[in-house]
């Protein structure tokens, strides 16, 4: 099961969970997999190909997985079917899958005779996919923030400019993200100081077949000549993010990538809504630019917004790339709650 989180954090984040898989035969582990992203084999199904590939005869083997093998058809078929086909006799998995649609699969194994344990370090499947199961709890797509700035924190200098602060590297593995995202969110106010296409292309610049949903939010109108006008993209009017969300979930939208302003990026950090923070970081000064981040009811150092690295800090030419995940979280009353894993520092400290 180690070997299999440890696959499964290879993966990337977004409308799915993070999975991984070992298959176990006589008493050693001949294969491992993790899932990819949307539209890629299931981990399972990646570890039972490997296993093929090494020559494993994988009839009677054990599968260990880090989620209940899904039980429904998307765009890759049920991994407890496939099991079943393999002849696997036994699955141990670490925790129940608590989507609606995605559940069942234990139940479809133990039907055809496959042995099934829960439970196996569920504890730390949980901490791998905390954000993801609780989008999913809260019934919204996965959110990811986008955000390129400079040494100290701007996103644009005084004059508005912001093209570009982050070099060509970086700008490529924004479309990376875009590529992976259901629905790229922007403010009016982004609208109407950037005219962004928000498309997804490819390392030459060209169009991807996939695209996403663009998603612009505010109510000052959309111009005609809007570049965003383009593609696939409708207006959500109003500032709360939590409607604006239930809205997309609403279409069957999975995951969105925030690339707006500060106030945009604020108000989803505020609301503790943002579950991946992506920034890339660029080695200028701008001085008395624009802020990446708006007002976020922070009086004191103690309720500060604390990340926590979630992933190797990449190199994307003479930028940086960090990838993180919150480490507190705001409660009803307005106060921030820090994860214990998330090493925030208390106020005495």
């Amino acid at each position: 099961m180690d070997l299999a989180l440890q696959a499964a954090a290879e993966g990337v984040r977004g409308a799915n969970p993070l999975v991984g898989a070992a298959v176990v035969s006589h008493g050693r582990v001949v294969a491992v997999g993790h899932h990819r992203g949307a539209g890629t084999p299931h981990a399972e199904i990646d570890a039972l190909a490997a296993a093929r590939r090494a020559g494993q005869d994988v009839r009677g083997a054990t599968a260990v997985v880090t989620l209940e093998p899904c039980n429904h058809t998307g765009l890759t078929g049920p991994c407890s079917q496939a099991l079943i086909d393999a002849g696997v006799s036994r699955v141990v998995y670490a925790m129940a899958d608590p989507h609606a649609v995605a559940a069942g699969g234990a139940a479809r194994l133990r039907g055809a005779g496959v042995e099934t344990v829960e439970g196996l370090m569920a504890e730390s499947s949980r901490e791998l996919n905390e954000r993801w199961l609780l989008a999913t709890a809260q019934g919204r797509p996965y959110v990811t923030a986008k955000i390129a700035q400079s040494l100290d924190g701007c996103i644009a200098a005084a004059d508005g400019t912001s093209r570009w602060i982050t070099g060509e590297t970086a700008r490529r593995s924004g479309h990376d993200l875009r590529a992976r995202a259901d629905a790229i969110l922007v403010g009016t106010g982004t609208v109407l100081a950037d005219d962004p296409r928000l498309t997804a292309r490819d390392d030459d610049g060209a169009l991807l077949e996939r695209q996403p949903l663009h998603v612009v939010m505010g109510m000052r109108p959309v111009p005609a000549g809007a570049a965003l006008r383009e593609g696939r993209w409708v207006q959500i009017a109003g500032h709360d993010p939590v409607g604006v969300l239930a809205e997309l979930a609403g279409t069957g939208i999975g995951h969105v990538l925030v690339e707006g302003g500060p106030s945009i990026t604020s108000a989803f950090i505020g609301a503790d809504l943002v579950d991946t923070l992506v920034v890339h970081q660029a080695p200028l000064m701008l001085g008395p630019g624009a802020r990446a981040a708006g007002a976020l009811r922070v009086g004191t150092l103690g309720e500060a917004v604390r990340w926590r690295l979630d992933g190797p800090v990449r190199t994307l030419g003479e930028d940086l790339e960090i990838t993180l995940r919150p480490a507190s979280r705001r409660s009803a009353d307005g106060r921030r709650t820090t994860d214990p894993q998330g090493g925030a520092c208390s106020p005495e400290s």
